[in-house]
């Protein structure tokens, strides 16, 4: 008899070590495939980062925070926000190209301006002279 009860009792401990074999497997599978996408989406937010750079947001109020924080329930994992690890003269270089940007911008704002009041100026002008 005392043969049957310690068989048994390896048996089950056996199936228990399987059975928490498979579940660390499974996890390590999990693990394996979230590395996967979370390169995959690195990869593809650098190549976005490089074509054009996100605006950022106002801070919002102390008042505001936690108005929000308590309106909204707990949620899962929040998405860490990727710091850019820019080199000083890649820093100076982009700084340049939105000065640049910021340049051409305004002519072209000033440039539709002068347009805009040389056409109603002109209009004016014919109408007033007697036909």
């Amino acid at each position: 008899m005392a043969k049957i009860k310690n068989l048994k009792k390896k048996i089950r401990r056996l199936e228990a070590r399987l059975q928490k074999g498979a579940k660390k497997l499974a996890k390590l599978k999990r693990k394996l495939e979230e590395a996967a996408s979370a390169a995959v989406v690195k990869t593809e937010a650098k190549s976005s980062a490089s074509v054009s750079i996100p605006k950022k947001k106002p801070l919002p109020l102390k008042g505001e925070v936690k108005r929000a924080a308590s309106v909204k329930g707990p949620r899962g994992a929040a998405k860490q926000k990727r710091k850019l690890n820019l080199t000083p003269e890649r820093r100076a270089q982009l700084a340049e190209a939105m000065r640049a940007r910021w340049v051409a911008k305004r002519a072209a704002a000033a440039a539709t301006t002068q347009d805009n009041s040389s056409i109603s100026g002109s209009s004016v002008e014919d109408s007033s002279q007697p036909q």
